[in-house]
């Protein structure tokens, strides 16, 4: 496994991990927990921003075979 299609993978589970944040935070009737989940899903989305950027770089620097 190449490193870019590791780091695609990881892209995708980050996201996963995003949604489920969003899902949680959506069904919870506590504010502390809805908080902690926004605040995750903030975090997560941030590093899946970064990691995107990963992902077009290694595309283009690894060669297509």
């Amino acid at each position: 496994m190449t490193v870019g299609s590791q780091v695609k993978s990881c892209y995708s589970a980050i996201k996963s991990a995003e949604a489920t944040l969003d899902v949680l935070a959506h069904k919870t009737q506590d504010k502390q927990a809805k908080q902690a989940f926004q605040n995750a899903q903030q975090l997560v989305s941030d590093i899946k921003d970064d990691l995107k950027k990963q992902v077009i770089a290694l595309t283009n620097e690894e060669p297509q075979y």
